[in-house]
Formats: C-alpha cells, structure tokens, sequence
C-alpha cells in the first residue's frame, strides 16, 4: 500500500497502515535501491513504534537488491546527517519528525548530508508505486548486501561539541522536554559533557507520546517547559520536536523567543567571524534578519521553504548558516544540515558568556511583532489564498512563490500550503503590533469563509 499523499515536497510522511504499509516500505526500498547510484548507504531510525519494521522492511529491500548498509539503529535526524557527512554516504531516517504517533515516513540525503532533488523524489514516488502494485519487478542482486551495525553517537555529540566555544561559561540551569522524542536519546549524552543543571521533561523515548505532541509550533506543546522553566528558576528551556533536528528556545520569564530572533542572533556571530558572509533564510522569517545581517556587513539569500531548499541553496551560494522560522537551523560546519543540539549548544555559549539574562540578550535582536505560525484547514487551500491576496494586496509586493506573500512597507503576510500536512500556514510581520494583530485576524477572517 503506497498512497500518493505520502510523498511529499521533501520527504516521505503518511499515516502507517491506512496510508502505507510495510509491503510499501519494501517497495520504497527497492526503488531507492535501483535510483540511488552508491554502493553503500546509511540508515537509521526514530523511536516510533512502526519505526522498527518500517527500518527493517526497507533495509531487508535495499540488500537484497545488492546495496550495503551502515544501520546506525537509534538516531536523531541530525544524527543520520552527520553519519551522513562523516561517512560520505547517502542516508535514509525513519521518521516523521513531528507528526503524530499514527505517522512514519523517510527523509533523504545524498553523500555529505546533501539533499537529494525533487525530482529524486518524483522518481522514488513513480517507482515505488509500480513496484508495490505489481507493474514493475523489484531488482534482486545476485550476491545481498552486507549489515553492519554501528553506534554514532558518542562521535556525534564530540563533533557538535568542537563545533562550539563553552569554555569559561558560568553554570546554568537548563530545561529540556525531549516530548519522548528522539531528543531524550541525545541530549543526556551531550549534556553529560556539559557543566549546566539539567532539568529533564519527557527523556524517556516513547512513541505513542503519551505527555503531549512532539510539534514545538504549536503553542500547546511548549505549555510545560514554559511553566517548568519559571519552576526552576531556570536559565533557558529548550523544546526539541520529535526527531530532534528542530528546537524551541523558552527564556528565563517562560517566554517563548521567536525562531526568527535566535537566526538573527546566530547569523550575527556567523557574520562577524566570517565577514561578508551569506546567511540563507526562508519567505516566513522576520525582515529583522537581513536587516541585522546586511548591517554588520553579511549577505541574505531567501529560500522557499523546506530543508531540501535551505540546503541546497545554502551549497550552492556558500552560505555559512540558514535559519528557518519553523526552528530549523542550517550550518556550514554541520553538513550545511539542520541541527537543533549544535543551535541549543550555540545558545549555551552566548547565555553563559553574559551576565544577562536571555530576555535582555535576545532583545536586541527582535524588532518586529509576529503572529507566529498558525495553522487552519480549508477545503480549498488555492482559493483561499488568492481571496487574501485580492483583499490585502492593493498597493502591496504580491509575490506567488512559496505559496502568496504579500508585503507592505512595515508589515508582511505570508500564507502558503504545508509540505507535510493538509493545512494552510499563515505567519503575520509589522512594526507595530496592533497592526500586525489587525492584520493576522482579518486574514483568519476571510480564511474561516472558505
């Protein structure tokens, strides 16, 4: 069983057993194995409950079709990209990130955590399908590839610690709710090498998420950190989403610091270490961005969003670090990958270089009000779009790229379709806040019309 809504823009994700099944896992694997042109491959997988068959369904299919596998079992997404980078092999996780417990999926890379083109995925879609309703014979080698079975993560966690600067740092008491995500994997092995109080929400790896939803967008699920940090009088919470290469940042008031504000602040450093640097963003991240980065002498490329885009635009312009306002953080000396221990790590370094508190750090790096991400379901995501376009853009920079953004001279709309779910997203930017509130609610107006 293989549903064509499973494919996605940049990944595979569907609901296991209605959508897909393990015969389609099979299926995958045998179309992966005639497409991907390497001999050896990398694999690892989430802590869901499908995600042991799904992992052995799909690697029984890629060696029996004569590829090798380096299975490195248990691993977070941004561990898969750095045994991709170190290993100079292709990947494939078993995951779907942030999606409920019913969903599984794959995400992809090519040699050095390079993403593999939507057109790769197209293929994959085409193939798998026909293998899996007979119309195409899956490729079987005369001699099955080999297994071997390897554990990355302590060369995870020393890599992304050289990557940063913690001498020196005054102690600090830090959250993290792992959301029984893959994040309660690696996080006890970075922070075990850290000089910080560790306060642990939901480390224990389960993937029916049984304490909330591993989705750190919704505001929801950030409920207990924020409330745990205030507890503990804590110097920072971080809320890491369900394969752990997205975190969310809550300061030392259980306020939650805009995605936006941490690439502004990250992109700084970057810029000012390496000057005339470019920095990647998405069409949802705040104005602030290349308003700061283009101050200090840096450069700003936009991506549509989606990391197969970030990445390969980040590789093929240079760029030494991409942020996405969905909390995904891209860097140069990570595989051009996202990561979101290596940005927790870098935040743990300018919190505990300072002696203020991170409300006061951040605050210099935020200079618009937003609405945040806010998803609505429509029967007709087109539709709706181009009524918002016609009621707001009068006088405004209308652009149809990654879905409409329409843009004023203090303010920004931004409403497009999800890569991974049937919603529609909307994030709301101006100056003023009442006039960013007017607008995020007029266009939830007419988007409730549809």
């Amino acid at each position: 069983m293989l549903s064509d809504q499973i494919f996605k823009a940049n990944d595979i994700r569907g609901i296991v057993g209605t959508q897909w099944d393990l015969a389609g896992a099979s299926a995958i694997g045998c179309a992966y194995a005639q497409l991907i042109d390497y001999p050896t491959i990398v694999v690892g997988r989430d802590m869901r409950t499908t995600s042991p068959d799904i992992h052995d369904a799909f690697i029984d299919a890629v060696t029996l079709a004569g590829l090798a596998v380096v299975d490195i079992g248990l691993a977070s997404t941004d561990g898969l990209w750095f045994a991709s980078g170190s290993l100079g092999l292709p990947g494939v996780q078993i995951t779907s990130s942030h999606n409920p417990s019913d969903y599984n999926g794959m995400k992809f890379c090519l040699p050095g955590a390079q993403p593999v083109t939507a057109e790769f995925l197209r293929g994959l879609a085409r193939l798998a399908q026909a293998i899996d309703a007979g119309r195409d014979n899956p490729r079987r080698a005369d001699q099955p590839g080999t297994v071997e079975r390897r554990d990355i993560l302590p060369d995870y966690v020393s890599y992304l610690l050289d990557q940063v600067d913690l001498r020196g740092l005054r102690r600090l008491t830090v959250v993290v709710d792992a959301g029984n995500g893959m994040a309660g994997h690696t996080v006890p092995a970075v922070a075990a090498r850290l000089d910080i109080d560790l306060v642990g929400l939901y480390l224990d790896l389960d993937g029916r998420f049984p304490n909330h939803q591993p989705n750190p967008l919704e505001p929801a699920n950030l409920v207990d950190a924020r409330a745990a940090v205030v507890r503990q009088g804590a110097d920072v919470g971080f809320v890491f989403d369900g394969d752990a290469d997205r975190v969310f940042v809550i300061d030392e008031r259980g306020e939650v610091v805009s995605p936006s504000a941490i690439t502004a602040m990250i992109a700084v450093q970057e810029v000012a270490a390496r000057p005339g640097a470019t920095i990647v963003v998405n069409t949802v991240t705040s104005r602030a961005v290349r308003e700061l980065v283009e101050e200090h002498g840096g450069r700003v490329v936009q991506s549509c969003v989606g990391h197969t885009y970030m990445k390969a635009l980040m590789a093929s312009c240079g760029a030494v670090f991409g942020g996405e306002h969905s909390a995904h953080y891209y860097f140069r000396d990570f595989f051009g990958a996202d990561t979101g221990m290596l940005a927790a790590l870098r935040i743990l370094s300018v919190l505990g270089k300072s002696d203020r508190v991170l409300s006061e750090v951040i605050r210099q790096y935020t200079r618009y009000a937003d609405s945040g991400e806010i998803n609505s379901q429509v029967p007709d995501p087109p539709a709706a779009m181009a009524k918002v376009a016609q009621r707001f853009g009068e006088g405004a920079f209308v652009v149809w790229d990654d879905g409409v953004k329409i843009e004023g001279d203090q303010w920004w709309i931004s409403l497009r379709a999800s890569n991974t779910e049937p919603l529609l997203r909307l994030n709301v930017e101006a100056r003023d806040p009442s006039l960013m509130a007017r607008l995020r609610d007029g266009v939830l107006d007419l988007i409730k019309e549809e």
